[in-house]
């Protein structure tokens, strides 16, 4: 069983390597919320850089979107290998598994980004 609280905390050191995706998205300042059932975590990034992931819970809403899905769901994303339908936050997300919500502008416009951003999560060995 995947630590969401440990994979995500290393988040900044392992995304921020990603050069050519941290240049991409340069113009990205952005917060959102990844809930996973009880657990809430607020990742920040600042010039595409991932620059803080805090856990919750939050009592003010000082993000601009929300990703959510139930921990179970995000286990199975962070597989090595996800089985299928879990390889992929639209395909959660059509199949209802997840929901993304609020200001969704910054996800949609930085789509592969944050499709990367969201897998680096998974426990590989090069990670």
């Amino acid at each position: 069983m995947i630590n969401i609280q440990e994979s995500l905390g290393r988040l900044p050191e392992i995304f921020n390597k990603r050069v050519k995706l941290v240049q991409y998205a340069r113009r990205l300042n952005t917060r959102f919320l990844l809930i996973s059932g009880d657990s809430t975590f607020r990742i920040e990034i600042a010039n595409g850089k991932v620059s803080a992931v805090q856990p919750g819970p939050f009592i003010m809403g000082e993000w601009d979107f929300s990703i959510q899905a139930e921990e179970g769901t995000w286990q199975k994303f962070w597989l090595p290998t996800p089985p299928p339908g879990f390889h992929d936050v639209l395909a959660l997300s059509k199949a209802k598994r997840m929901s993304i919500q609020g200001n969704i502008y910054p996800f949609m416009s930085n789509l592969l980004y944050f499709k990367e951003l969201l897998s680096a999560g998974r426990n590989r060995e090069s990670n």
